[in-house]
């Protein structure tokens, strides 16, 4: 492909954190009208090269060159914006107390006489939302939406800019299959436009369908730039790790043992209605469920984050009494959360002091004083086990990328004894290789005798890593499968009970 008709041209580039080499001698081109995957694990530093060709981190050396242009000097937002450049961050970057039209035009407000014209504005914000066929009110405040909807928004917010270099950092990590579809379309409209569009995701399943060529990038480096229909799959996965994944689905077999979890007819607003399931030690339980059947909401009721209007918990043939985290921490029930960045870290904390954080009953003494010496082997325990890439304990969380953040999430609760771990969409936004290694984490548990709740939206996953499978629609248990008798269309059809029930009624 000739350099003329590159839009972006990275050449060279390096950048160091403290303590860390995020990249190292980089080289990055896209072309107008195209769909370029960048790839790479955890860390790799797809979304630090991403972030300075969007203004957000300056580079350390190295060139940038915009549709034949030499950017002179170091590129901020703003300026990369006014030369056409606009990203979706992997996490939602949005004013959750701002309406969506106030979002969509945030730092390009319409004014009227020197006041906001809100008016004009939510009209603009229609067309948008129109247009990409979403179904949201501009006057709308965004916090009141899902995140996948918000999603959808922040996407709105880039293609109001009228960019022509759209990165896409994990833009389906939170979106229905619906969704992702109106995405896709979305995408193959804006090639025809000229648009040049980074796509970054660890599902790699769905570059098939949009991808033209592909940038893989391992340990800061690059390593390859092709087109997508010369890799076979197993190809990139092994640029992207450095070694072959034998097995995608890892899992061991173990012995059934005694009921370690009941849950009885639980009810928990409106989204948890009558819920009963078990768990037997050294089992994973998957919950299968499209997008607002109820599944997180029932985790959340069983560790004592919502409040259970009734229902009954048992642990070990125990009733046990939830109304906090801590009563179920105390009793052994540990969460993994669905958004680890809100629910799951102290961002501004470092990475040992997360992990320590819920243990201090563990590493303090009688008076109340932390015993540095248990701190110290506990995190390093966490952080080796799960291989989590960092070059101290002492790094803001915040600093990690978003698999050896949910690392993290994982490790605090590795130094406790519990007896159920319940996994809330743990492989969201995370590389395969990272997703081989939760994996194994759950095989290991179960070895231990220890019950795994599994929440996942990727039925491949679910049906790979469980034993045996709940699935729920509309805050409802629906079905239960065997993982021996598990079929992706077995899954749907009791995933869509309450639709199908829906549809009949109304015919």
């Amino acid at each position: 492909m000739e350099n003329k008709r590159y839009i972006v041209q990275m050449n060279h580039i390096y950048k160091t954190f403290p303590g860390v080499k995020a990249l190292d001698d980089v080289s990055f081109n896209l072309c107008a009208g195209e769909v370029m995957a960048l790839l790479g694990e955890n860390g790799a530093g797809k979304s630090t090269l991403m972030k300075i060709l969007s203004g957000v981190y300056t580079r350390d050396n190295g060139d940038i060159l915009l549709f034949g242009n030499e950017v002179e000097g170091d590129l901020t937002p703003i300026k990369a914006q006014a030369l056409g450049v606009a990203i979706i961050h992997q996490e939602l970057n949005m004013c959750a107390h701002l309406t969506v039209a106030e979002n969509i035009f945030l730092g390009k407000e319409i004014l009227k006489k020197g006041m906001l014209d809100k008016r004009e504005m939510n009209r603009q914000a229609s067309t948008i939302l129109n247009s990409l066929k979403i179904a949201i009110k501009p006057e709308t405040i965004l916090g009141s939406l899902a995140v996948s909807k918000q999603q959808m928004v922040e996407i709105a917010k880039a293609l109001q800019s009228e960019a022509k270099i759209l990165i896409m950092d994990e833009p389906t990590s939170a979106l229905t299959s619906k969704e992702i579809n109106q995405l896709f379309s979305l995408i193959r409209e804006l090639k025809t436009k000229g648009c040049a569009i980074v796509y970054i995701s660890h599902r790699l399943e769905e570059l098939q369908h949009i991808v033209d060529r592909v940038t893989i990038m391992r340990d800061g480096k690059f390593i390859i730039e092709d087109d997508f229909k010369a890799l076979s799959m197993e190809t990139i996965i092994s640029y992207m790790v450095g070694r072959k994944i034998e097995e995608k689905f890892p899992r061991i077999d173990t012995k059934k043992s005694e009921r370690i979890l009941a849950v009885k007819n639980l009810n928990a607003g409106r989204m948890v209605r009558n819920v009963s399931l078990e768990v037997y030690k050294g089992e994973i339980l998957g919950v299968a469920g499209l997008m607002g059947a109820g599944r997180t909401e029932t985790t959340r009721a069983i560790f004592g984050v919502d409040h259970k209007d009734n229902g009954q918990i048992e642990l070990e043939g125990n009733m046990i009494s939830i109304s906090c985290p801590n009563d179920a921490i105390k009793q052994g029930i540990v969460l993994v959360p669905e958004d680890r960045k809100r629910d799951g870290l102290c961002t501004k904390l470092s990475v040992r002091e997360n992990v320590a954080l819920p243990n201090l009953d563990i590493i303090c003494n009688r008076i109340g004083i932390i015993n540095k010496k248990k701190e110290k082997l506990m995190v390093d325990k966490a952080i080796s086990d799960l291989h989590i890439k960092l070059p101290t304990g002492e790094v803001n969380a915040s600093s990690l990328s978003g698999g050896n953040q949910q690392k993290v999430v994982v490790g605090k609760w590795l130094a406790r004894n519990s007896k159920v771990v319940i996994f809330d969409e743990p492989t969201r936004g995370i590389d395969v290789a990272a997703k081989v290694e939760i994996y194994h984490l759950m095989n290991q548990l179960k070895q231990q005798g220890i019950g795994v709740l599994f929440v996942s939206s990727e039925m491949p996953e679910i049906m790979g890593v469980s034993d045996r499978i709940i699935v729920m629609c509309d805050g409802r248990v629906t079905g239960e499968l065997m993982r021996s008798e598990a079929s992706q269309e077995k899954i749907l059809a009791f995933a869509t009970k309450f639709e199908n029930k829906f549809e009949i009624e109304n015919k």
